[in-house]
Order: C-alpha cells, then structure tokens, then sequence
C-alpha cells in the first residue's frame, strides 16, 4: 500500500478534525458539543448527501451498472449479518451475537461522506446513484438481526418482552436517517426531472458548507468516540479484533464483488466502504428498542469506538490500495 495515501487522509481537515475530538478527551479538555448540533449536523449531511445522489441518479438513470450495484449492496446488507452471527455465536449468546451482527450488516452514512471526500481529494469520480445503495442496506440488516434473535434464541426470547413487529418494521424503514436519506434522494430525483432552474438555489446550501459540515461533525463523533474507550474493556480482545478483521473481510468481499460488476475505482471503494462499515446509530436504535436483551456497549463501542475510527483514519486508504490491487481498470 502506499503510504502516501494514508498521510493524505490523516491530513485532510475533517479526519484532522477527529483527532482534535478524541484528543480533547484523552487530555481531559472541556471541550463538548451541545447534543442538538451533532444532531442538526447529521441531519443536514443525510439532507445533503440524499438530494445530490438523488440529482446524479436522475442523471444516471437505473441503466448500466445502477441496478446490480443496488441489488449487491442490499444482497450483502442481508448476508454479512448471518456469517457475523455465526462467528459471534462461538463466544457470545443469541441476544448480543444477533445485536452486533447487525450493526455490521448496516452502514455508516458518515463513513462513506467521508469516502466521498477522500476521493474528491485524489480526483477520483464517483457516481450519485451509490448513494441509493446506502439508503437501502440499513433496514435489511436490522431486519436480519431481529429475525436472528427469533429463530436461533426462541427460549430465551419467550422470556424476555415479546418482539412487536410493527415495532421492528417502523424502526427499520422509518427512522430518521432512513427517512430523511431516502426523502432527499427522492427529492433530488424529482427537481432534476421536473425543476432543473431549482438546483443552482440549492447549491450554496448543498455543496458549499458541506466540507465544513462535515469537519464539525468528526470534532464531535471523535469526543463521542473517545468517551466509548473505556466500554472496551468490557468488550474484550475477542470483539476488539472483531471489530477490526470483519470489516477487513468485507472489505475484500465487497472488493471481489466491485470487481465482479465492473466497477470504477470510485465506485468501488464507496461499495466497499459501505459493505465494510458498520451503523453506530439507526441499528443501536433499533436494538435498543426491540432486542433489551443485549448489551448496548457491546454494540455501540465496537462500531464506534473501533470500526468507525479504524476506517475514517485506516481503512479507507487501505480499501483504496485493494481496489488498485484486484480491480484491473484501477491500476
């Protein structure tokens, strides 16, 4: 791997940004963010994110490459829960194994925003439809994961409070991030087709603070990420390096997969980045809800106190050198 191309992302403002947040509270700063931010923030890189892949799918149509790389996307979002339920279930029970197998079956938004900023870095291109497949694979994984907890700990779950499927369904494709990502895709879709004359308003709004948008939200998820340092401890070596190698072997799955279906080094690496990250919100959420049984800090420490500052600072550069690896067009 060339070393180059992780220096280049260590120094780029919003993974510059991170450290300052992880080291913030390493240092005993006072530095906080006041909760409604991070939220106003996230939403608006959902907004942001969803209306301009909603323009690029517009312009892309569902011809191509489009339909397969959606059906993949989904297809892993389906299958990377059930093989991380079977090496989970070697250590842990039922509850927990099938909670964290689906946090690893979803994606995070903010991971790939910020694959798509390290190759606006390298002049990569890269298409708005993957963002369609981001909007789908979070609710297939949270339905594995409820499904996992039904059908492999039936005795534990009749003992437990009983499982609403209104409840998991809601939860699923109706929470916030779903939600707002696929009503910005949409509407990007609709004011490309029928208002074009609308897109250059939108534009000082959508591309120009989005960088920054982006820097401001890392400084928090760093200071939240640091804060989950200690919830380590009770996860263990066995979930630690868990949290690092699934998503490096989904990562060459996701690779393999990119290779399959002839994807552009762009693609490529946000396809990885998605099959290879894991949600730290929507999924916990749901789990939270519907599963009480598992231990959040299991599964909110290894997706964000690992996985997610192993991609942003490690990974994506790594995925990148892979791709150049296996992809013929990327060499």
């Amino acid at each position: 791997m060339d070393p180059s191309l992780i220096l280049q992302n260590l120094v780029s403002p919003p993974v510059l940004f991170f450290f300052l947040g992880v080291t913030a509270v390493l240092v005993g700063s006072d530095l906080e963010i006041p909760a409604p931010i991070p939220k106003l923030f996230s939403l608006y890189l959902l907004l942001a994110i969803g209306f301009k892949g909603g323009l690029e799918l517009q312009h892309s149509g569902l011809g191509g490459q489009v339909l397969p790389t959606i059906a993949a996307a989904m297809a892993m979002s389906l299958l990377v829960p059930l093989y991380s339920y079977l090496v989970l279930k070697t250590r842990l029970d039922g509850f927990n194994a099938a909670a964290i197998a689906a946090t690893y079956g979803s994606i995070s938004a903010v991971t790939f925003i910020t694959a798509e900023s390290f190759l606006e870095t390298q002049n990569l291109p890269f298409d708005g439809f993957m963002v369609a497949a981001l909007a789908l694979m979070e609710s297939p994984a949270i339905i594995v994961g409820l499904l996992l907890v039904k059908l492999a700990a039936p005795s534990q779950q009749a003992e437990g409070p009983k499982m609403g499927w209104s409840s998991v369904l809601r939860e699923s494709f109706l929470n916030s991030s779903v939600f707002l990502l696929v009503g910005s895709l949409a509407i990007g879709l609709l004011v490309a087709a029928f208002s074009p004359a609308s897109i250059d308003k939108m534009l000082p709004f959508t591309d120009k603070l989005f960088y920054g948008a982006l820097s401001f939200f890392l400084l928090d998820m760093g200071i939240v990420a640091a804060q989950r340092i200690r919830d380590l401890r009770q996860a263990g070596a066995f979930l630690i390096g868990f949290s690092v190698l699934m998503p490096l072997f989904n990562a060459l799955v996701g690779t393999l997969i990119a290779r399959g279906l002839g994807l552009g080094p762009g693609n490529a690496l946000l396809f990885v980045v998605l099959c290879a990250s894991a949600s730290y919100i929507a999924v916990p959420a749901a789990m939270r809800m519907t599963v009480p049984q598992a231990n959040p800090s299991l599964y909110i420490s290894t997706a964000l106190g690992v996985t997610f500052p192993f991609n942003i600072i490690v990974g994506i550069p790594l995925y990148m050198a892979m791709i150049k690896a296996l992809l013929p067009t990327a060499g």
